[in-house]
């Protein structure tokens, strides 16, 4: 008789067990989507664009706005400043924000508040929600700037690759500080600018879902809220101190305001170090490259952005161009900002970033100089060489400010890094405008204010290109 087969030894009778079935493969589609770099560098650096079309279109009407809103002429700074101030108080909070959970997912929620906030600006009634929609804007802003080096870190992981990739986001920041004036220029009426601008950033928010993927380096643990609303305070305190320092820096409320500011300061520095998951590594402090790269936006801000944030209103006041005159020739500046910071990558390989942002700051040092006397004169056009010199320095400076910033950080800290020199970059933009302001003002004579302000400007990025240059 055939001997039957029976189960192997401890195995379970199939007609009675009940079918166990094999593990699954998860599908592609559970798998982590990869990125699509040039749809990703296209989307970000539109987005920059249009947020930095959002910062600079008050460069030019600023004597309109003021006029319908009724502002003072000690309260133009915080029509300036307003955007400035939430950039400074959010960047290196979104920075982290980003990096923890998810620069997609900060990056779309920066754009569509971006939208939200700028249509709201053009709806404003006063000075004072005329600078909180402009608050707004710059916290919406950090959230989309920090968040967009990082999703180019993801996307263009080799050095050469991320070279191609910072060097264009850096020339679309010059080409929405170009645009930005135009179109204030072109439309008619301040209030249209936001509401197209705010139109813009909508529309990138909804493509951003179907183009961008998701990355993130979290460190585990309870996000560091407490060191995020220190730090926000202290930069909120110290930007209304430089603001209205304008009218006195000897006042009670000025002084008050900078203790603040030191006390928020020393509390957020104690918060991090007994943080297990700090907003910022305070060690990174000790490190030259990271001193380097914030110096060097801190500089940018005093110098670059706080001088030509006020040089149309200038050009208005001064010489009385019109809104679109002066927006022209801002653009000559940035235009040529854009053009020289998108072929600026091909000097990576002969000069070092440091010494090409300290080249940026000596070409800005220089074309000021050959501005100086244009409004005694009330020529315009003795103000083109120096216009064309400080763009092309400013084009520098915009091509090496990111790559300095993700290189000065680990890669898996990449928004961190960029929202700390841009934290720096806005801080000194606040400083730089409030600064200008007053020295302008408080002069007897406008042509001699300028003067004065444009010489202290020099200094400045003096200041900026040897400290660049000195910390390797």
């Amino acid at each position: 008789m055939p001997q039957l087969d029976r189960p192997a030894s401890g195995a379970v009778d199939q007609a009675s067990a009940p079918a166990v079935p094999a593990p699954r493969t998860p599908p592609a589609a559970e798998a982590p989507a990869a990125p699509r770099p040039t749809a990703t560098l296209a989307l970000t650096s539109a987005a920059t664009a249009v947020a930095l079309m959002t910062y600079t279109t008050p460069l030019v009407t600023l004597p309109d706005t003021a006029a319908a809103l009724h502002t003072s002429l000690s309260a133009q700074a915080w029509l300036l400043n307003g955007t400035p101030l939430g950039l400074a108080a959010l960047l290196l909070v979104a920075g982290s924000l980003a990096d923890d959970y998810g620069r997609r997912r900060v990056f779309l929620a920066g754009t569509l508040a971006l939208g939200i906030t700028t249509a709201l600006g053009a709806f404003a009634g006063s000075t004072w929600l005329f600078t909180l929609a402009r608050v707004a804007q710059g916290a919406a802003s950090a959230a989309l700037l920090a968040s967009s080096l990082g999703l180019l870190v993801h996307a263009f992981p080799t050095p050469r690759e991320r070279l191609h990739a910072t060097g264009v986001w850096g020339a679309f920041v010059s080409g929405g500080i170009a645009l930005g004036p135009l179109l204030a220029g072109v439309l008619p009426g301040w209030r249209l600018v936001y509401g197209v601008l705010g139109a813009a950033a909508l529309v990138i928010a909804a493509l951003g879902p179907r183009t961008l993927t998701e990355s993130r380096a979290p460190r585990g643990g309870r996000p560091d809220l407490p060191g995020a609303a220190v730090f926000s305070l202290a930069l909120v305190a110290l930007v209304a101190a430089l603001t209205l320092g304008r009218d006195g820096w000897l006042r009670a409320p000025v002084w008050l305001l900078l203790a603040a500011t030191v006390v928020l300061l020393t509390a957020f520095a104690l918060i991090e170090r007994r943080s297990r998951k700090p907003m910022i590594d305070l060690s990174l402090l000790r490190r030259p490259r990271f001193l380097g790269s914030s110096a060097a936006g801190l500089f940018t801000g005093l110098s670059v952005i706080g001088m030509f944030s006020y040089l149309p209103a200038l050009l208005q006041r001064g010489l009385g161009l019109s809104v679109l005159d002066s927006a022209w020739l801002i653009l000559l500046w940035s235009g040529l900002s854009f053009a020289v910071a998108l072929q600026a990558k091909r000097l990576s390989g002969r000069i070092a970033a440091r010494h090409q942002l300290a080249l940026g700051f000596v070409l800005h040092a220089v074309g000021v100089l050959t501005m100086l006397g244009a409004f005694g004169a009330g020529s315009w056009t003795r103000l083109l060489p120096g216009l064309v010199v400080s763009g092309v320095g400013s084009g520098l400076l915009n091509a090496a400010l990111p790559l300095v910033s993700v290189d000065s950080v680990p890669p898996d800290r990449a928004a961190m890094g960029s929202g700390a020199q841009q934290t720096c970059r806005y801080i000194g933009s606040c400083a730089g405008v409030a600064l200008t302001i007053a020295l302008v003002t408080s002069s007897g004579s406008l042509p001699h204010g300028a003067d004065v302000a444009m010489l202290v400007s020099v200094v400045l990025a003096g200041a900026g290109a040897a400290t660049v240059a000195t910390l390797k």
